[in-house]
């Protein structure tokens, strides 16, 4: 096993890896001997220093905005060859911000229509090296989350989209899968993980009663990436401690 998850002179791409779930999984790779580039949000390296949860060291860092489609087309690639993309973008929008067709439009373009185009960008990369693709979802994607129609909807496309391509793509050696997490401790979810009493009732529906780490989830990436999942495709994995079961 220790051989079948030996990434060393493999390129990955971390969409979303500056911070959480994404840079979580970038650095598993990176650890795993892989050749990892970032996309994030800030301008450099710097404006993460003080951030936490933000762990950019031996990391490839770029600065692209995944809502708009022209930087993602514009983005000089510099290898040959992609072994694995993860495609872990996401936002969310609190006090019914969703409820507004401005703000359910950003969201749906940030978490799903960005996929679509960051996965055509990289298509004839990952078919070169016989690649991976994993898409991050959420177990949001499964059941109803009255404040966030945009994001329930996005991830719900999401899983979607994965068992769509999983099916169009393996044809060309690509295999395409994804993770649904549960809930996990990033800046996104300190809506609720700085309120004792909603962090709480969290906790008390989650069978494992604890929240997953970037970690958890980053497992599970370098998995179905290896020959361990060589037969996986278009499946979505929940890592949700057992949420979905209650």
């Amino acid at each position: 096993m220790t051989h079948e998850l030996d990434f060393s002179g493999r390129t990955v791409l971390v969409v979303g890896g500056s911070s959480g779930i994404g840079n979580g999984i970038a650095q598993a790779f990176r650890a795993k001997g892989a050749i990892v580039y970032v996309w994030g949000t800030r301008a450099s390296v710097a404006d993460y220093a003080s951030e936490p949860g933000c762990d950019l060291a031996g990391l490839h860092y770029a600065q692209v905005d995944v809502s708009d489609r022209a930087a993602i087309e514009a983005w000089h690639v510099p290898f040959e060859r992609l072994d694995v993309l993860v495609l872990s973008q996401g936002i969310v929008i609190y006090g019914r911000g969703e409820y507004q067709i401005g703000g359910f439009g950003r969201v749906v373009e940030v978490n799903l229509n960005s996929l679509m185009a960051c996965a055509m960008k990289f298509r004839e990369r990952l078919a070169l090296s016989k690649g991976s693709l994993i898409v991050v979802s959420s177990t949001a994607a499964f059941h109803a989350t009255r404040g966030n129609p945009a994001y329930a909807a996005s991830k719900a496309g999401a899983v979607g989209l994965t068992r769509t391509l999983g099916e169009a793509w393996a044809r060309d050696g690509i295999r395409v899968n994804g993770i649904a997490p549960g809930f996990v401790a990033t800046k996104m979810t300190r809506v609720t993980t700085e309120h004792p009493k909603r962090l709480e009732a969290t906790l008390q529906r989650i069978p494992l009663a604890r929240l997953g780490t970037p970690s958890d989830m980053a497992g599970v990436a370098l998995f179905l990436a290896s020959p361990l999942a060589a037969y996986v495709v278009g499946q979505t994995i929940p890592v949700d401690g057992g949420l979905l079961l209650a």
